[in-house]
């Protein structure tokens, strides 16, 4: 009988450890994994560092002395000290303010800090310098141009993108092979077998260094006669058009907003064509008019039959009117057809839509500005601006609570509301935004638009 009851307590005692260490264990699932701190692009070329934040550069608010910073999917929001912020290698010199300014959005940055009760604080910003390579290493722009209009065969080169796939399949310059810079190694067998052979890389423009990484490794393989085209895709698009498959546009652009253009004659595209594309078969003062505008730098994809006839030349007088993002389906409307992209008959629309995709959080102005007629019980408006702006004039019923204290002060916030931040041009408000979600609030948004005030009353545009 003591046996029995030894053996039960001993049992016990196992079902209570295992419990423990099942719940130890649960608690450690629990914890979220943590943030990554370097962009992946970044991670082709530089490594991780304690205290270093590495991405693009998205905007700088001064009244709140905060800098967001764009890691692939998630934004960081940084605050700084203007008294001891070190901004390193940017193109102006002055000050501090115009320096932060002088960094465009999309930049690839470094972010020194320190971190104090949960917030960064930076103390130095280093915006990523141009690659230095010798004269006689490089190739201009209109050289490669020329290149391109002769073709590989006449030409006697091989383009080389260097950029990660998905890029390339969101557009690439015509007649450019794909070899990413971060598989080199594995796909080696992309290039030329004369080593001997003309080789020309490029990438994302004059700070990556994708390509001429590329343009070392190639060389330590034997091939003697390389060039890097360091300005790349960014300036091949200023003045001429991309490319890209009917299988790309189905993989890269399943998310992404577009313009859809078929360039061919009303009798042939009425036969079948891609959804959503609009009749675009010539180019003139008019039908311009139906294009987005030109600073939304939208995404503008040009197919006829098969790549080679009229969708060139719409594209070429698209990017010669100023757009600066177009592309050519190379393999054309008989190429969507064998990617199975969603076809259609009948007319094709004469007007064109272009909706860009929202940022994260981001609340409709016609939303916001019904919401503030009348703000429902279960709604907090915050006024991110400074405590001198809003002296002057302020949305009824909304709470002022400064960018720059938002950090301190966002236990005040309840979270069984729903939470819209405003600034006046939607800077201070995104980044309000990205705080008060690293915060644990989740029912959160803010407004990207203009607020002005004309004698009490908001006036609200983008």
């Amino acid at each position: 009988m003591k046996m029995k009851k030894m053996i039960a307590c001993m049992f016990a005692l196992q079902v209570i450890a295992l419990t423990a260490l099942s719940g130890r264990a649960g608690a450690e699932q629990a914890v979220p994994p943590a943030k990554p701190a370097s962009a992946k692009i970044c991670l082709n070329c530089h490594k991780t560092e304690a205290g270093k934040l590495q991405g693009h550069w998205e905007s700088v608010a001064m009244k709140s002395s905060s800098i967001q910073l764009k890691i692939d999917d998630r934004s960081e929001v940084i605050r700084f000290d203007k008294a001891k912020l070190q901004v390193l290698n940017t193109t102006e010199k002055s000050d501090m303010e115009k320096m932060l300014r002088s960094i465009k959005k999309g930049h690839e940055v470094r972010i020194e800090f320190t971190e104090k009760d949960g917030v960064k604080y930076a103390s130095a910003v280093v915006a990523k310098p141009a690659v230095k390579l010798a004269a006689e290493e490089k190739i201009a722009l209109a050289e490669v141009e020329k290149l391109v209009a002769l073709g590989p065969e006449k030409g006697k080169y091989t383009l080389v993108d260097s950029r990660p796939a998905p890029k390339f399949k969101e557009g690439a310059i015509p007649t450019a092979i794909s070899l990413p810079f971060p598989e080199f190694d594995k796909n080696v067998s992309r290039l030329p077998a004369d080593k001997n052979g003309f080789i020309i890389f490029y990438c994302s423009g004059v700070t990556c260094n994708m390509s001429p990484g590329s343009q070392k490794k190639a060389k330590a393989l034997g091939y003697t006669n390389i060039k890097v085209f360091v300005e790349g895709m960014p300036a091949w698009l200023a003045g001429n058009h991309g490319v890209l498959s009917a299988q790309s546009l189905k993989d890269a652009y399943k998310d992404m907003p577009y313009v859809l253009l078929d360039a061919r004659a009303a009798g042939v595209a009425e036969k079948g064509f891609i959804k959503g594309a609009a009749a675009f078969s010539s180019v003139d003062e008019k039908s311009l008019k139906l294009l987005p505008k030109k600073e939304m730098k939208a995404p503008i994809i040009v197919y006829d039959e098969d790549g080679k006839g009229n969708a060139v030349k719409v594209a070429a007088a698209i990017v010669k009117a100023g757009y600066v993002n177009v592309m050519v389906l190379t393999d054309g409307f008989a190429g969507a057809t064998l990617a199975q992209l969603p076809l259609e008959t009948g007319k094709l629309a004469t007007s064109i839509s272009y909706v860009p995709k929202p940022k994260p959080g981001e609340l409709p102005m016609e939303q916001f500005i019904k919401t503030i007629a009348a703000i429902p019980a279960d709604t907090v408006i915050i006024d991110v601006r400074t405590k001198d702006e809003v002296k002057e004039d302020m949305i009824k019923g909304a709470v002022n609570i400064p960018a720059e204290e938002i950090d301190q002060r966002a236990g005040e916030i309840p979270k069984d509301k729903k939470v819209i931040a405003y600034c006046n041009t939607g800077t201070r408000a995104e980044m309000a935004y990205h705080a008060l979600k690293a915060k644990g609030l989740t029912n959160i948004f803010f407004l990207n638009a203009k607020v002005d005030f004309d004698e009490g009353k908001p006036e609200i545009s983008k």
